[in-house]
């Protein structure tokens, strides 16, 4: 009973996919009339046998025999016609049904909250997307196909047994319950091995993508041999849970072809007996040895798909269970809108601000924090390596939702504006920047989909990229690489704020952009970062004194709270922290303090 209801909520995983199905259903009962045909001529091969062998050879007429042999021939060519129509639209049908799932998944995944990304591994949800969406393909494009096919040959093959000769039925029917009875037994075994080895290649496809986003470090430190070692310790492990779930497969369709020929073999003898003694002729004989056979390879058949659609299931469990994934930051049902928000003074307010991030929350990242910023103000934020200065980013463009307190922008709730309002608003330039793998172009043109090429050109003209970019082999359509790897630290840091400079946004999120760059290229960057600053409020998590010096105001954190606000000299007088700073982290001697 137990078995039962796992055998139930195993394929019930199955039936969500058949919804990306139903949009084809024409295409569906097309190939099931396709089916239909070549089953239905498959059965009446056998009454074709027998008519050759009754009428032609025992008859020994030549004329019935090229007759009844014409007839086969043309039977087995409609029937040729069938399967090339089934074949074809169902193995489009499964391509088609594939993409429709891949390209949900993906929608799914680019709409889920970033802090699932934290908590999931990005090899395991690739793996879902390509190696679990490539089985279900098979399934809906072959298997499932192959499965009616049988199921058809099956039922027509027992009826036309019991047509053909009813005792010699029984027989065979003696072997049916013990053809299921393994199916249950194994078919259980299948699916949890199918589901483990579907979780170790993730586990493989995740071990392999970390080593080579992270090749560099592991040739400095001269790992390539223990890596591989590593790795052949996963596939080997992988492929242990194959070979349990393989050898599962195999005994149970060896059992099922077992059984089932066994059964033939004595029905054979029987049938044998009664041709001998004249009871049936030889042509029913070969009929009904014609349709046993069909019957059995049916059985085979289904009990091999059987442990196909086992495997599935749990290939389909995994993508229902990413399909109904919901992100923890959704857009509010009736957005707030912006109303005069050039007129406004404070365009930023935080009040009160705490957030515990999920994997920790038990440590605050920010803790009472308040600060408001005003309408083209330039705050530079400093302190201490966790402090909490790049969590007011995460929860500016909403990445998260804070614990508790509020965050304003243009007096508006953040949890109040539609996402995508919100982080129109913002640019953000990281300290490390992103970029695709694709070319120039697009990594510049990424800030706005309308932009044209003059823009681009002029974004990266202004963030003083546009010159080593033509000294690139194909200028603006050279590739970079995965993560640029082909451009140096100041030249991506330089063609992502350039594209900052594109989306023209009226706050601008500065992880220290300039960091990475050489004195000469961060002196042409800040003075195009300088004008771009103009009129837009601006907050930089300040790395070098250069930074702060210019600042409207200097907010100083500490353990996610504000310490101190004012200018460099004051802060200097004022806050030991800053002093601190100063001359740990920003070079500044603590002479200084006193002038």
């Amino acid at each position: 009973m137990n078995t039962a209801g796992n055998e139930k909520s195993a394929l019930r995983y199955l039936r969500p996919i058949f919804k990306f199905v139903w949009p084809y259903k024409w295409v569906v009962i097309a190939a099931l009339a396709a089916l239909l045909l070549t089953a239905g001529i498959n059965l009446s091969l056998g009454q074709g046998l027998k008519q050759v062998i009754d009428d032609g050879f025992i008859a020994g007429s030549i004329t019935q025999l090229r007759q009844s042999v014409m007839v086969l021939i043309a039977l087995i060519a409609i029937m040729a016609v069938g399967i090339f129509c089934r074949f074809y639209m169902m193995s489009w049908l499964g391509e088609r049904v594939s993409n429709d799932i891949r390209k949900a998944v993906f929608a799914r995944i680019v709409s889920l909250h970033p802090s699932y990304f934290e908590e999931n591994r990005s090899g395991e949800i690739m793996s879902r997307l390509t190696t679990d969406t490539t089985l279900l393909q098979s399934i809906v494009g072959s298997s499932l196909s192959m499965a009616l096919r049988s199921a058809l040959m099956l039922v027509g093959g027992i009826i036309m047994l019991f047509i053909t000769n009813v005792k010699l039925t029984l027989i065979v029917l003696l072997c049916v319950p013990l053809v299921l009875l393994p199916m249950k037994l194994f078919g259980r075994r299948v699916r949890t091995l199918a589901s483990s080895s579907q979780d170790a290649i993730a586990d493989i496809s995740t071990y392999a993508g970390e080593v080579m986003q992270n090749i560099k470090t592991v040739h400095s430190f001269n790992r390539q041999a223990m890596e591989q070692n590593a790795f052949n310790g996963e596939v080997d492990k992988a492929f242990s849970v194959a070979k349990r779930r393989i050898l599962q497969r195999a005994i149970l369709i060896a059992l099922v072809i077992f059984i089932t020929f066994s059964g033939i073999s004595f029905m054979l003898y029987s049938g044998g007996v009664d041709v001998l003694n004249g009871a049936m002729t030889g042509g029913e004989l070969a009929a009904f040895v014609f349709y046993a056979v069909v019957v059995a390879m049916s059985v085979g058949t289904v009990a091999e798909i059987y442990g196909e659609l086992q495997r599935a299931a749990g290939a389909a469990k995994r993508l229902v269970e990413l399909l109904q994934v919901r992100s923890d930051i959704i857009d509010p049902t009736n957005p707030a809108r912006f109303d005069n928000k050039q007129s406004e003074t404070a365009i930023l307010a935080f009040n009160e601000v705490s957030f515990c991030y999920p994997s920790r929350p038990d440590k605050p990242a920010l803790d009472g924090f308040n600060l408001t910023i005003n309408a083209g103000e330039t705050i530079a934020i400093v302190g201490p390596s966790g402090a909490g200065k790049s969590t007011l980013f995460e929860l500016l463009q909403r990445f998260y939702d804070v614990s508790s307190g509020q965050i304003k922008l243009h007096n508006k709730e953040l949890s109040t504006l539609s996402l995508h309002a919100l982080r129109d608003e913002m640019a953000m330039v990281a300290q490390h920047p992103v970029l695709f793998s694709a070319d120039v172009y697009h990594n510049i043109a990424y800030a706005r989909e309308d932009a044209t090429q003059a823009q681009v050109i002029a974004a990266a003209k202004q963030a003083y990229a546009h010159e080593f970019i033509n000294d690139l082999p194909d200028g603006y359509s050279s590739f970079l690489g995965e993560r640029g790897v082909r451009l140096s630290g100041g030249q991506k840091q330089r063609i992502a704020i350039a594209r900052a400079i594109l989306k023209d946004p009226n706050i601008l999120l500065l992880d220290e952009a300039t960091s990475a760059l050489d004195a000469e290229s961060e002196f042409h960057v800040q003075a195009a970062l300088t004008r771009l600053m103009q009129s837009r409020t601006t907050l930089i998590i300040a790395h070098r004194l250069s930074t702060v010096m210019h600042a409207d105001r200097i907010v100083v954190m500490d353990q996610g709270k504000v310490v101190a606000v004012g200018d460099h000299p004051t802060l200097l007088q004022q806050s030991a922290l800053y002093q601190r700073l100063c001359e740990l982290q920003f070079n500044q001697p603590s002479q200084l303090s006193s002038s």
